[in-house]
């Protein structure tokens, strides 16, 4: 049995790549921080088949015993403050996580065991004011944020790692890729809730900033997939995963309301503070290596994503109102 540990296993990536992972047989083990509120709602239905351990990218000694604790043949770096918004208004504390978090992770797997295949969550937003479209993996990067600058560094401590001390260590420069278990605070998921709301009475607005801004939306679900098929590999690599399609946030809101048969115009409302300080305008993926190599190919397409979460705040909207009413 191969044996997994995977860092924000609490996440929308780290929930669907447990799962991926316990179908294929493995043991996995999953890192969490220690919070005053713990929050396993995305893997509530599977905590009994994972090992929760704690941990932090902050503290070095944390990860090093967990790994000595765990000996995985497989650690998956999802964990990171990975919300741009915030990496603006808490810039050095993203540094800390998304940056240095990943030479500490780096640095655990040379010193307890050097032969742990090593996965690094990458991310479009590294390409930020786009130098060519689409983007590949040879596309110079150009990060238009604290947390696009500090995912370019974990990028390319990996691959300093991997030339450097032989680590089978990968990135994957994975585009948006969205789920029912997105945050609320994401785009997607804030224009899919917020729609389901209004459908339900609960709101009547939807504010919102760029709505011209143009994103390579996938699903979580097939992109978990990619990362795992990367450490099957006989040699490791960095690999762009992406639709190759590109949409608006209008077009998204538009597919969001149209699903619910409303008029968005009546209901989406500009407002500046969701602007960001610096725009990323156009991002879409050109995955042919993927396709090439690992024979991935993205399953599921933006209009049944959009469907499969709007259906899913609608349930959720209508159990919460269930239970205030009960109250």
């Amino acid at each position: 049995m191969k044996k997994a540990l995977v860092t924000g296993i609490t996440g929308q990536d780290g929930s669907y790549l447990a799962e991926f992972l316990l179908d294929k047989g493995y043991d996995v083990w999953g890192m969490h921080r220690r919070t005053s509120t713990m929050n396993f709602d995305r893997i509530t239905h599977i905590t009994d088949k994972i090992h929760l351990v704690q941990g932090d990218l902050l503290d070095q000694n944390s990860i090093q015993n967990l790994i000595r604790e765990a000996q995985p043949d497989e650690v998956y770096n999802l964990a990171a403050q990975s919300f741009v918004p915030t990496s603006w208004n808490q810039p050095l504390l993203t540094g800390e996580i998304t940056a240095l978090g990943v030479t500490r992770m780096l640095e655990a797997i040379r010193s307890v065991n050097p032969r742990i295949k090593f996965y690094q969550a990458s991310t479009s937003e590294m390409f930020g004011k786009a130098r060519e479209v689409p983007q590949r993996e040879t596309t110079p990067f150009y990060p238009r944020s604290p947390y696009g600058a500090s995912k370019v560094y974990g990028h390319w401590i990996t691959v300093n790692y991997r030339e450097s001390y032989g680590l089978f260590a990968c990135s994957g420069i994975l585009f948006n890729h969205e789920s029912p278990r997105r945050g609320l605070e994401f785009v997607t998921r804030k224009v899919t809730n917020t729609a389901a709301r209004i459908k339900l009475g609960i709101a009547n607005e939807l504010r919102m900033g760029n709505l011209d801004a143009k994103r390579d939306w996938g699903y979580a679900g097939d992109y978990v997939e990619a990362m795992w098929l990367m450490l099957q590999q006989n040699e490791p690599d960095d690999y762009v995963i992406a639709t190759g399609e590109t949409h608006s946030v209008r077009e998204l809101i538009e597919l969001t309301f149209g699903y619910l048969d409303l008029d968005w115009q009546k209901y989406v409302k500009i407002d500046t503070r969701y602007v960001r300080p610096a725009e990323v305008d156009l991002l879409v993926g050109d995955a042919s290596k993927a396709h090439r190599k690992l024979g991935w190919k993205p399953k599921v397409a933006l209009k049944e994503l959009v469907k499969m979460m709007v259906e899913s705040d609608l349930q959720l909207e209508k159990e919460l109102s269930g239970r205030k009413n009960k109250r």
